[in-house]
């Protein structure tokens, strides 16, 4: 996982990253858009499987994420996937300028939209009628038209019940929030997600669970000591959010947002990082030693995640290569 860079940096990271053994990289969404760093590294790095961990959905039209995603999987030769997510309303409304009305309800629609996008590429003809989108008029010139791949599989974020049944119904996979321990994951992403594909006629098998880890490794308590804090740190932000206190609560932490939030309203970011326990990184991050890790991380997620995403293997350049023989590792078996 990383955030995009520079575009003139993102050939080199794209190419470390293959030649490290990494089967994958994923780029989320900040400041800078998710598809153009993907689009580079397809070219610096054939083979490599691109995906958008989350694109935001709504500031653009289904038809352009669905054209952009139709280049991507023409350019990778069918190893891009399309992850989208909704973001939240203050950066939807006041930073995008865009709608954010039943954001749920409104992403099913545009997860159909999107598919329906990509069959008129083949066959000429767009129809889809949805509560959000209407869309129903292509024609040969403004169409991308019929590529080699198969169509790009479209993944969700999602965190609560219902977003995760509906990721189950219509969406191909669904992307785990950061702070998707395993039990979350059991009592949350697993009968939901199942209970969405059943409504379409699918199994859980049939939908992708990617999951990102917060990862904390090295040979020494000194080596470890800098990832730990910085994992500290990405979790007190993630622990801010209300719609994610129920993670914590039922994972024997009640009240973390609550107390993580006051912090926040007085711009204390270490008070925020403080609120983090060692005992909140036991159970929600991977702590192990290099020759463990790939162990710790299979009897950890073993059974629950169909793609592990390592979330911090490219903060050091140092560590880059000892993490991609983990990955390594973890694709062979």
């Amino acid at each position: 996982m990383t955030t995009p860079q520079p575009l003139d940096k993102t050939g080199d990271l794209a190419r470390r990253v293959q030649a490290a053994g990494f089967s994958g990289l994923l780029f989320t969404e900040t400041g800078r858009t998710a598809y153009l760093n993907a689009a580079v590294a397809s070219q610096a790095a054939p083979g490599l499987e691109l995906l958008t961990g989350v694109a935001v959905a709504f500031p653009r039209s289904p038809f352009v994420t669905a054209a952009t995603a139709w280049e991507l999987q023409e350019a990778t030769g069918g190893k891009f996937r399309l992850g989208l997510g909704t973001q939240v309303r203050t950066h939807v409304v006041r930073r995008y300028g865009a709608t954010f009305d039943r954001p749920g309800p409104r992403l099913r629609d545009y997860v159909r939209a999107v598919k329906a996008c990509f069959a008129a590429f083949r066959t000429g003809k767009l129809d889809h009628h949805g509560d959000f989108y209407d869309l129903d008029f292509i024609t040969p010139q403004w169409s991308a038209g019929p590529i080699d791949a198969p169509d790009p599989k479209v993944d969700v974020a999602a965190v609560n019940p219902w977003m995760l049944r509906m990721a189950g119904e219509v969406a191909d996979g669904v992307h785990v929030h950061p702070l998707g321990e395993p039990g979350y994951i059991t009592r949350h992403v697993m009968p939901n997600v199942a209970e969405g594909a059943a409504k379409s006629g699918r199994s859980l098998s049939d939908i992708a669970v990617i999951v990102p880890v917060m990862t904390i490794v090295g040979d020494s308590d000194e080596e470890r000591h800098n990832e730990r804090e910085l994992v500290r740190t990405s979790m007190s932000f993630y622990g801010s959010t209300p719609n994610y206190a129920f993670i914590w609560d039922e994972a024997g932490f009640q009240g973390t947002t609550a107390r993580i939030r006051e912090k926040q309203k007085v711009g204390d970011f270490k008070g925020m990082a403080a609120q983090i326990t060692d005992e909140h990184i036991a159970m929600f991050a991977t702590e192990s030693t290099w020759d463990g890790l790939a162990d710790a991380l299979a009897e950890k997620y073993g059974g629950i995640a169909t793609r592990i995403v390592l979330y911090n293997a490219l903060t050091d350049p140092e560590r880059v290569e000892r993490y991609g023989t983990v990955a390594q590792e973890l694709s062979s078996r």
